[in-house]
């Protein structure tokens, strides 16, 4: 193809499909914990890392990853000091993170330009660094969701159940959340801090909703997420729209047909009885 003749589509291609594999995998798993809002508000303090390496004249990319895991960390510390309002955390590390990258943004004026790249994305323009980076954070969440996969299935579906039969609960969630925190911040670079949460919920909700077991969610909400990321790379290339939105209008959509075929299939179902 002509577009992969380009260097820097090739590199769009290989973190596009690094974060199509682990960004959805890990959507699957957020979703059974009831845990969907923590990588929209992860990216959000991502945000806020990201102003504050500009400040202080550091790695935007490297700041705004720290401060994701960070945030993923102080946001499970908060869920076990809030059991009863597991909802609270998550309010109040969203609306830091916003108000400290409001801050910090006002600190240096040149920053909106650079910004627009970390708010909607900008996949094309991935260096050999944030490449390197991104296919860290896939190899890592790959060996975690191996090596960790019978605890964290335990914990995934009955915390009390998993903690009674021995499983380290504690430390197995800010394992989690840590990895959470990873992913989302590797994340920006594809899709863009106000849409990280599609390539992580979108293609686990298709998943989930046809799927007939757990591993076969965890296939198809990866193959959903690679094929929505390739389609929209490649869509967003030859009608010149922005890569990270074209992917999440396409995620979006391939929702909306599971939806409508799903509903068929039952009304179908209905007529036959």
């Amino acid at each position: 193809m002509e577009m992969l003749g380009y260097e820097f589509m090739q590199r769009a291609f290989w973190a596009g499909g690094l974060i199509g594999i682990i960004g959805p995998l890990l959507g699957v798993y957020l979703m059974l914990r009831r845990q969907v809002l923590m990588a929209d508000t992860l990216s959000h303090v991502s945000l806020a890392g990201v102003a504050l390496g500009s400040v202080l004249q550091l790695s935007p990319a490297l700041s705004g990853f720290a401060v994701a895991v960070t945030g993923g960390v102080v946001i499970e510390q908060l869920r076990r000091s809030y059991r009863t309002y597991s909802e609270l955390p998550v309010a109040i590390i969203m609306t830091s993170g916003l108000a400290l990258a409001v801050v910090l943004m006002s600190l240096k004026m040149n920053l909106s330009k650079s910004f627009s790249s970390y708010l909607f994305g900008s996949i094309v323009a991935v260096s050999d660094t944030q490449l390197k980076l991104i296919a860290a954070v896939a190899a890592a969440g790959l060996i975690y969701f191996i090596v960790f996969r019978r605890p964290l299935y335990s914990l995934t579906f009955d915390e009390e159940t998993a903690r009674i039969g021995g499983v380290h609960t504690g430390l197995l969630s800010f394992s989690f959340a840590v990895l959470t925190g990873m992913t989302v911040a590797a994340a920006m670079p594809v899709v863009g801090v106000l849409l990280v949460s599609a390539l992580i919920v979108l293609p686990a909700s298709i998943a989930l909703r046809i799927a007939s077991g757990f591993t076969a969610a965890i296939v198809i909400s990866v193959g959903v997420g690679l094929i929505g990321v390739f389609s929209g790379l490649t869509a967003s290339y030859y009608i010149n729209t922005p890569p990270g939105g074209t992917i999440a209008l396409i995620l979006l959509i391939f929702l909306l047909i599971a939806i409508a075929v799903q509903k068929l299939a039952a009304f179908n179902y209905r007529r036959r009885i």
